[in-house]
Formats: structure tokens, sequence, C-alpha cells
């Protein structure tokens, strides 16, 4: 039996803008994990997780290629993961296997709140690297985290990858999205082996350290978000905006830029600053395209943080899910998160994770 595991991630800074080429956000990954199990099977596979404990998806081989019947399919991203991978396997003339694999995420909790730790992605990532462990392949992180992008690419069909990158990297990194156009087009006719070894255009992946003085919190505000929905939401009224939209490009790009300066020179003014013009430019955002963004809990959360010194935000898309906290003042932490808790937000046990 194999095993590989992908951390969850919180975004930091720069959402939004990053889902536009050339555009940069600081992600970090957490200590919340999906688990890949994975084993060679004889006449056909199957794929298990203990989040669907209901539901095994049998599997097997055509002519090579993987058949399924997947009406009542609820596990697309690890599908489409195998079959990526899978392709880059054939791409390099290795003979395929059949296999069983299961899976199992932390990133939700036990009775099934979802907290927006990036799921999907570090399913994918899971899924990826276990096949490619399954067939001896000693693939680079970035090679990796190109066959996982492409995986989750194909189903999702929009988001920057940041939350791929996060997990296949692991840590705090500033990540530059690529240009997906450009990938479409060349997914068409360059072979997986090939495609993987190319340098994708405006892609940048650069490791941060949080400075040892300066202290992380996450708080939960109780509510889902839909990340898809919202972007493109977003995304229907930036047309209507160019202006506006493409002033909150450059400045969202500007904040991130010194907030990544800040880490560099273990400079806590500067992150902090800079963490709270972000919340300041994403507000903006959701009241040009009439998205909420901040709802009335994280404005909570974020206003509490405030109150003791910490500079906060929402994480990620907003509409729900996390916020997320710098605090220099250690001592200010215990009444931050019980005030947080009288007014029904939850502090989640979420550090950042390194590999």
């Amino acid at each position: 039996m194999i095993t590989t595991k992908a951390p969850g991630k919180l975004y930091l800074a720069g959402e939004y803008a990053v889902v536009e080429t050339g555009h940069t956000a600081i992600i970090a990954a957490v200590n919340r994990f999906v688990t890949a199990e994975i084993e060679e099977a004889k006449s056909y596979g199957t794929i298990t997780s203990q989040q669907y404990e209901k539901t095994m998806l049998h599997w097997q081989r055509i002519n090579s290629e993987i058949v399924l019947d997947d009406r009542e399919n609820p596990f697309k991203y690890i599908v489409s993961a195998i079959k990526v991978a899978e392709e880059y396997i054939k791409s390099l003339r290795l003979d395929l296997k059949t296999f069983n694999i299961n899976i199992n995420s932390e990133l939700d909790s036990g009775d099934g709140k979802k907290y927006g730790l990036g799921s999907s992605a570090a399913v994918t990532v899971a899924t990826t690297k276990a096949v490619c462990k399954l067939y001896q392949l000693n693939l680079t992180k970035i090679e990796l985290f190109k066959l996982a992008a492409i995986a989750h690419f194909e189903v999702q069909g929009n988001g920057s990858l940041g939350d791929v990158a996060s997990s296949v990297f692991g840590g705090l990194i500033s990540y530059t999205s690529f240009d997906r156009t450009w990938l479409s087009s060349f997914r068409k006719r360059v072979p997986l082996n090939k495609l993987i070894k190319l340098e994708w255009p405006s892609l940048e992946i650069i490791p941060l350290k949080v400075p040892s003085t300066l202290k992380f919190l996450v708080g939960w505000s109780g509510a889902p978000a839909s990340t898809s929905h919202l972007i493109d939401k977003v995304e229907l009224k930036k047309g209507k905006n160019k202006v506006r939209y493409h002033q909150f490009l450059h400045d969202s790009n500007k904040c991130v830029h010194d907030i990544t300066n800040g880490f560099h020179q273990d400079n806590i003014k500067i992150i902090m600053n800079n963490i709270k013009k972000n919340r300041l430019l994403l507000l903006e955002l959701g009241e040009m395209a009439n998205v909420v963004i901040e709802t009335p809990k994280l404005k909570e959360l974020v206003e509490i943080a405030d109150c003791f010194g910490g500079a906060a935000k929402t994480s990620g898309a907003g509409g729900g899910d996390c916020g997320i906290v710098f605090i220099k003042n250690s001592d200010a932490i215990n009444k931050l998160v019980e005030d947080w808790k009288q007014h029904g937000i939850d502090r989640l046990n979420i550090e950042i994770y390194n590999y």
C-alpha cells in the first residue's frame, strides 16, 4: 500500500486579482490534509472515499483507456487526476496498471462543515502524487503542479490554480498565475511529457517565510461559500467597470508585492498594513461587482481582531468560510479568541504547514 498526502490552503492576499494571468497572490498551505492510499488490483479497480462511505466507483480498462459509469460520480477530481497522470505515463511509454485508490480528507469537520480549505485541489494533488508514486515516477514539484493543475482545470474550468500550487509546494508561497488560454491551446497539440517541461507563460512560485514574532490565526464564520460561483459573478461584472477593475488589479498586485517584501525583510509593519489595505481593496471590488465578499460575520471577525491589534481580512473568495489574522501581541490572542467565540466565530486549530 502506497500512501500520499496533500495539505489544504488559505489565501492570505491577492484574491480575485490572481485569476488574471500574471497577477499574484500569497497562499499558505495548512496542517489539514487529504490522504490517498493506492495499491495494485487485478481485473478491475475501485475508487473509494471515507467522505462517501456508501459509494464505491468501479473502473476497468478497455484498450488502455479507463472506463467507468460516472452518472452518480462524486469523484470527478479524483478521476480527472488519474486520467491526466496516466496520460502522462502513456506518453513515457510505460505499461499501465490497475489499482484501487481510497481518499480521506481532514479539510472539513467531522460533522460535514466546510471550511474553504481547498479540498478539490488537495484531492487532485494527493491523487496525482499517489498514481505517480505507484509508477515510481520521481517528479519535481513544478512537474507535479503542472499535472495536477491540468487535471483540476479540466474539471473546474476557472480559477487561478494557486490552491493546487499551495498543496504541492507547502508552506507560504507567492503565486503568479499562468496563461490558461495558452495552456488550453498547447494541451491539444503537445504530449504531456513535453508540456510539463515547457515554461508556462507568467507562472511564478516563490517560497516565503513568516517572521517568528508574528502569529497567525484562522477564524471560521460558520457559513460555507462557493468560490466558483463568486468568481463567475465578478467575471460578469468586470466588463462593465473596466477602469475600476483594472485599478483593482494594479492596486492588488502592489499590495501583494509589498507584503512579499515585508516577509523577505521580516518587516511586520509592512505585512500588517498591507493585509489591511488588501481587505479594503476586496471590499471595493465587492461593491463594484455587487458581490458580498465580507459577510456580517466575517466583518465581526475582522473588527474584533483589529480591536486587539491584529491585521485581518477574509481568506479566498469570501462570502463565508474563513478569515485570517496576523497579530504581534501574543498576550492578546486568548482575549481575541474569546471575543470571537461570544460572537459565534470559531478559531480553527490551523497552522501553516511546511513539507
